[in-house]
C-alpha cells in the first residue's frame, strides 16, 4: 500500500509505500510530513516509523479479502497485472467467477473501479491541499512503486490548485501529471479546468487515467480518458454532488 499528502502553501509534503501492516497508510503520510525530517519513507522503514509514532498496525491478513483474492486468480489467469476498467479482461473466459454485492453491467463493481482514492481541498483563505492512496495495481511486480506516492505525479498540491491523479501509473508518472496541472495554469496562464483538459489530452499519450482538482479560487475541475470515473464533490454550503460518466 502506499499514500502521499501534500500542503500547497508551505510546500510540505509526506509519502510513503511499501506497507503491509499499516491500517491507515494516509495518516501514516501525514505524519511523515508532521515528524519527521524526511519526505519519504518505503518499506520497513515506513513500518519502523509507524511503530516509533506507536501508530495503529494490524495483521496483513487484515486487508485480504475473498472478492481480491478472486480477483487476482483472475488476473493471474489472464496474465495481466491490471484489470483495466476500460475493457474488463477475463471477465468472460476465466474459470472462475467473483461475487459481489455490487454489480454494474452485469460485472463486479471492483472491475471498474481500482482501489485508489484521492482528495483535493480548499480552504476559506485558498489554501490547497491533495492526498492519494493506493493498494496499488493487482498482481505487480514485488517492488513496484505507483503514482499514488510520488508527489508531482500521483499527487501535488501550490499556490494554485491541489490534484491527486488515479489510472495507470506508469503514464501518469511519466506525464508527471499532477504537476502539469498547476504548471500550465502558472505558466499558460489557463483556468482550473482548461488546465485539467489540456492535461489529460496532451500529457497522457496512450495511457488511461483521470484526475480531480480545486483551485484557490474554490474551482472544482475533473478529468479523464477512460470509461468513468468515481467522484464527489462538497462544499460548505451544503452543496454535494457526485458522479460516475462524463457528462
Amino acid at each position: 500500500m502506499e499514500a502521499s499528502i501534500m500542503d500547497g502553501p508551505q510546500r510540505r509534503c509526506g509519502a510513503v509505500s511499501g506497507l503491509t501492516t499499516v491500517k491507515n497508510p494516509i495518516s501514516l503520510a501525514r505524519l511523515v510530513m508532521d515528524k519527521s525530517p524526511h519526505s519519504y519513507l518505503a518499506f520497513s522503514g515506513a513500518e519502523d516509523f509507524a511503530r516509533q509514532q506507536v501508530f495503529e498496525l494490524v495483521e496483513n491478513e487484515y486487508f485480504i479479502t475473498e472478492e481480491n483474492v478472486g480477483m487476482l486468480k483472475l488476473a493471474k489467469e489472464a496474465n495481466t497485472i491490471l484489470f483495466d476498467y476500460r475493457i474488463p479482461l477475463g471477465m468472460e473466459s476465466c474459470s472462475s467467477g467473483v461475487e459481489s454485492p455490487l454489480h454494474m453491467n452485469g460485472l463486479p463493481i471492483s472491475v471498474y473501479a481500482p482501489e485508489t482514492v484521492g482528495c483535493v481541498v480548499v480552504d476559506n483563505q485558498g489554501r490547497c491541499a491533495a492526498a492519494t492512496s493506493t493498494g496499488g495495481l493487482m498482481n505487480k511486480m514485488t517492488g513496484r512503486i505507483g503514482d499514488s506516492p510520488l508527489i508531482g505525479a500521483g499527487t501535488y498540491a501550490g499556490d494554485l490548485c491541489g490534484v491527486s491523479c488515479t489510472g495507470e501509473g506508469e503514464a501518469i508518472i511519466r506525464g508527471t501529471l499532477a504537476r502539469e496541472v498547476a504548471a500550465v495554469m502558472e505558466y499558460k496562464g489557463l483556468g482550473l479546468q482548461e488546465a485539467v483538459d489540456f492535461v489529460i489530452k496532451e500529457r497522457l499519450d496512450d495511457g488511461k487515467a483521470g484526475l480531480i482538482a480545486v483551485s484557490n479560487k474554490g474551482e472544482v475541475a475533473c478529468g479523464f480518458n477512460c470509461t468513468g470515473m468515481f467522484r464527489g464533490c462538497a462544499t460548505e454550503d451544503g452543496f454535494m454532488e457526485v458522479g460516475i460518466w462524463e457528462q
